[in-house]
């Protein structure tokens, strides 16, 4: 199966796709001139000598059935998604090129959503966002310039503003696997009177989840309210997102253990034995859990946007926003020493001393994230000029209770009170010039300032301030140049150079207390060829990614689910983007795309704790693949609509989908043992669409995930230490769902 999925692959590779309409090289770009206005400086056209995915509403829709946006995205080139809940409607998330969420810039309408301290997306706090996306752009690489962190391996610029001109009602609702259940609710004025417009969604989403004790509820609510002046010259549009989870914790993964004499590991065999769907966390006794093991979080968007058309060439764009977030950890912890939480040893009786306790505690974040962006842009026929930028400011407070304890501490017990404050500025001019009938100049130079301070961490409250101010200069140059092959087919050749800089975030400066992190530096080199004819379209894209200080995962993790990472001097990733799209007959359409990379660190010092003799055994590795990027990655879809002729107003179509990703190593010795193994995946999709006088639309979906049933993991982590003269590794593994499935019907009115 495997191989002739990847045969597949190469027949068709290229670097376009008719279902996700990849850099589309017409000259006339619709995608870009639909989107909202508020996020066109963030955006790249097709005359752009990047690499980029755009997806449409329509294409998200075919599978929104429960699971978070990283997962309605896994058919795009180089990306590969992860879940602790091993279905994808928890705690989910993606990688590009192999770089995690932290190096991902993720944009709402142009608005920031990264979180500004750990740089993270969170996609589980926005709930059935898909169901009010227009429009999502990846941009692959460093790409375009951006408001909020840098873009190190990509970028996820999302819209949700576009409101429909007449009145409307859809109701959807699914069910699937695990009890996983979707009910959403939409409903549109239209245009009103005096240039009004108001939209809303409503979403419940649950589900037990493939994890045990990994279940979800999330609630969600989107408003959009607008006005426009008469002549359309003036738009004010005020948009509200509010979501809200709570997840059972399962970011420990299945553990398995070996020595260094173990030559061959066979770590899934020993996940079968333990229980595949086996959560460690928040055990009380053998077989005795706690039920309140949870993550709770909820967090409210507010954007407001003016867009001023000022004349035919030039238009002004402001938005200010707000992001309210607030929420805790609730869990069961065993064997606490009382210092950690500032208290003396408890005395039971005289004689009688403990110093550890088993309690519950919750660990909270309560922030603020508020702040402006802008932009002004020229057009004419041959000239696109942007300037534009944001200031933005982030305050957080960390702090934590102890709600419950055996005994020897006092009731909701605060044991740490932290503060943190970042203020980021950037300022950025962006050109894209037409030189003759066929080729384009774009340039891009940003500036950003970055002031941090952190106020102590939750294991070492009392240390001073931390105190870290950045400047960058971030310029993008590049060409594009278009070809005629003849009346119905046209190519593109462009070019591109990219520098980009990034700040630590904050798990890198509380995992090296004793050295300060330093920020990062990636020069990336794009260059690429695509073509296309009414049927066909193909292409390829070819990426070297060279990183001065990359902040590298070392496997471990902490007790709150974050990694910690070390600058390593010198490293890059190197790789060639295919895909393809391919439509033989009106009723069959093909896609692929493949991407064959190597992904290296020049030379690194690895460390493992010597519980022995004390202090900390260190090994030395050269040229060796970077954790979590796999040399291949390839995805694959087929659509058909058998009954094409005869259907009229009826539709039934069928989805083929595969995805292949490669072996990803857990840590950065190049060790099999400490690996992912590659896996394959189909899923199946059977969709039907019709219309009647009582409903604009009615449709029907059918999704099968892992048709195969192929025992898999996506994630994961390890560590190696010395004990008793062994040295021993434990890796730990998120295992996914074998198949599964979801229905789902939708109404609209």
């Amino acid at each position: 199966m495997k191989r002739m999925f990847l045969s597949g692959c190469l027949v068709l590779a290229a670097q376009l796709s008719f279902a996700q309409k990849d850099s589309a090289i017409a000259k006339t770009d619709s995608f870009y001139l639909l989107s909202p206005v508020e996020v066109r400086s963030l955006r790249l056209s097709s005359k752009a000598p990047f690499a980029t995915s755009n997806l449409h509403s329509a294409e998200l829709q075919k599978q929104n059935l429960g699971q978070n946006m990283p997962y309605l995205l896994n058919q795009t080139p180089s990306l590969v998604v992860s879940s602790d809940d091993g279905v994808g409607v928890g705690y989910s998330s993606l990688r590009i090129r192999g770089t995690d969420m932290t190096r991902i810039n993720v944009t709402m309408n142009g608005i920031p959503v990264n979180d500004a301290e750990s740089q993270a997306a969170i996609f589980v706090d926005l709930p059935d966002l898909a169901s009010s996306t227009t429009t999502v752009q990846i941009q692959r690489g460093v790409g375009s310039s951006t408001n909020g962190s840098g873009a190190f391996g990509g970028s996820i610029n999302i819209s949700n503003l576009e409101q429909s001109p007449v009145p409307g009602v859809s109701i959807s609702n699914s069910y699937g696997s695990f009890n996983t259940w979707k009910h959403t609710l939409q409903a549109g004025t239209g245009l009103l009177k005096g240039g009004f417009r108001f939209d809303v969604r409503l979403s419940k989403l649950s589900s037990s989840g493939f994890i045990e004790r990994a279940s979800s509820d999330l609630l969600a609510a989107h408003v959009i309210g607008s006005w426009a002046s008469k002549n359309e010259a003036t738009h004010i549009k005020f948009n509200y997102l509010t979501g809200k989870e709570r997840t059972g914790q399962a970011w420990n993964g299945l553990g398995i253990a070996f020595t260094g004499q173990d030559q061959e590991i066979d770590y899934q065999k020993e996940l079968e034995q333990q229980g595949r769907n086996t959560n460690t966390l928040g055990a009380i006794s053998k077989g005795v859990y706690y039920k309140d093991q949870t993550d709770n979080y909820w967090q409210d968007y507010y954007q407001l946007f003016l867009n001023q058309k000022i004349n035919n060439s030039w238009n002004l764009n402001i938005g200010t926003f707000l992001t309210r977030g607030k929420g805790y950890y609730n869990e069961y912890k065993k064997d606490e020493p009382f210092a950690d939480y500032g208290l003396p040893n408890y005395t039971k009786a005289p004689g009688d001393t403990v110093d550890n306790v088993n309690l519950t505690r919750q660990l909270w974040l309560d922030n603020y994230y508020y702040g402006s962006v802008f932009s002004t842009t020229y057009n004419t026929a041959v000239t696109n000029f942007v300037f534009g930028g944001a200031y933005t400011q982030y305050d957080a407070r960390h702090y934590g209770f102890v709600k419950w304890a055996e005994y020897g501490v006092p009731l909701d017990h605060r044991w740490y009170n932290l503060t943190a404050f970042k203020k980021d500025f950037n300022f950025y001019a962006k050109l894209q010039q037409q030189f003759f009938s066929d080729l384009y100049g774009f340039a891009d130079l940003q500036y950003r300032n970055v002031a941090y301070t952190i106020n102590g961490f939750r294991k070492s409250p009392a240390l001073p301030p931390i105190q870290n101010t950045y400047q960058f200069f971030n310029p993008k140059v590049g060409l594009s140049y278009f070809i005629s092959h003849g009346s119905n087919a046209s190519g593109k050749v462009y070019a591109s150079f990219a520098l980009a800089n990034k700040e630590p975030n904050r798990d890198d400066f509380e995992a090296s207390e004793n050295e300060k992190p330093r920020s990062e530096q990636l020069q990336d080199i794009e260059a690429g060829y695509e073509y296309r004819t009414p049927r066909f379209q193909a292409g390829v894209n070819g990426y070297y990614m060279r990183y001065k200080d990359q902040l590298i995962l070392t496997g471990k993790i902490n007790d709150v689910g974050a990694y910690a990472r070390t600058n390593v001097p010198e490293s890059y990733r190197a790789g060639l983007e295919f895909s393809a799209g391919l439509q033989p007959l009106q009723w069959l359409q093909l896609n692929a795309n493949a991407t064959f990379s190597k992904n290296k660190i020049k030379a690194l010092t690895q460390y493992a704790d010597d519980y022995d003799n004390g202090g900390q055994l260190t090994a030395v590795y050269r040229n060796t693949d970077i954790s979590f990027s796999p040399n291949t990655i390839a995805g694959a879809n087929a659509t058909l609509e058998p009954f094409y002729q005869i259907t009229g107003s009826h539709h039934f179509f069928i989805d083929i989908l595969e995805k292949y990703v490669g072996r990803q190593y857990l840590d950065n010795a190049s060790d099999l043992r400490k690996s992912i193994n590659p896996y394959a995946l189909t899923d199946l999709r059977l969709r039907y669409q019709t219309s009647s006088p009582t409903f604009k639309s009615i449709g029907i979906i059918l999704m099968v995930n892992n048709l195969l049933d192929k025992k898999y993991e996506n994630n994961g982590y390890t560590y190696s230490y010395l004990y008793e003269g062994a040295y021993t590794t434990e890796n730990y593994y998120f295992p996914q769902a074998g198949i599964n499935w979801n229905i789902g019907l939708s109404f609209g009115f």
